[in-house]
């Protein structure tokens, strides 16, 4: 067996942080003093305000960073102190008095061990237009390049509803790959939620990606899971720049965009 294949070496996550955040955007102030009641098709989903770098919500007062995606679209990123085996990814649109709430946790048990539950809402008081985050197979069939740092750059090839395939081109997992569980929401034309949960190291991630210029694609984002000890939690942001490298056409009958 090569050292490829015995996934007892792989880089734990908390090994991969140092310099995977090179390309990460500034964070933003933009929703300082702003306050927002979400609510989804089931009742109250989310309450917070927020002041420069903090987020108060239903379970306390944390840390936060927060990325403008678009004009009026937002991403928000917390690892709560209450609630240290959860992270938080908020999606903002408030052109279109929309969100979407991203909860990742890490599980006692299982595969993959950290799951995501996906929770689309309304702002309250908002005028809300378009249609509201959901599902897409908009990426099935792409194979794109993103770059997070001189170091570290991945591709990706979007398979399906659930699978992708990862490889590593640079940096310390260079020659690495794998398919795992991945979900795919669009928040606009172009923009889309990408998350992936590792099922070798314990780990899930979010993404919102910008794929509106194939050849500038943008993506933001946050990598959580359990550190090389397996016990404590890891949680950091990251950004990339990467661009479309093909796309695949299936035949119509075969075509899992289709299914």
């Amino acid at each position: 067996m090569t050292a490829l294949s015995d996934t007892s070496t792989w880089l734990p996550l908390d090994g991969l942080a140092p310099g995977f955040d090179e390309n990460k955007a500034p964070t933003v102030g933009d929703l300082h003093g702003r306050a927002v009641v979400l609510r989804g098709a089931d009742g109250p989903v989310l309450a917070a305000s927020f002041a420069g770098s903090r987020i108060e919500w239903d379970h306390g007062v944390d840390q936060c960073e927060t990325f403008l995606v678009d004009e009026d679209l937002y991403y928000t990123q917390f690892h709560p102190q209450a609630r240290p085996n959860e992270a938080i990814s908020l999606f903002l649109d408030l052109r279109a008095g929309r969100a979407l709430v991203v909860t990742t946790t890490i599980n006692g048990e299982g595969v993959p061990r950290v799951t995501q539950v996906f929770t689309p809402a309304v702002i309250e008081g908002a005028d809300v237009t378009g249609e509201a985050p959901a599902p897409t197979r908009a990426l099935i069939g792409r194979r794109a390049m993103w770059v997070y740092s001189e170091q570290h750059a991945y591709e990706h090839v979007y398979l399906s509803e659930h699978w992708y395939t990862w490889q590593c081109l640079s940096g310390p997992e260079k020659g690495l790959a794998d398919t795992d569980e991945n979900s795919v929401y669009r928040l606009r034309p172009g923009i889309y939620v990408f998350t992936w949960r590792e099922k070798v190291i314990p780990c899930a991630s979010v993404t919102v990606a910008d794929h509106r210029d194939t050849h500038r694609l943008r993506s933001h984002g946050v990598l959580f899971g359990l550190d090389e000890t397996g016990e404590q939690p890891t949680h950091f942001t990251f950004g990339a720049h990467g661009r479309l490298l093909s796309n695949t056409v299936h035949p119509e009958e075969y075509d899992p965009a289709l299914a």
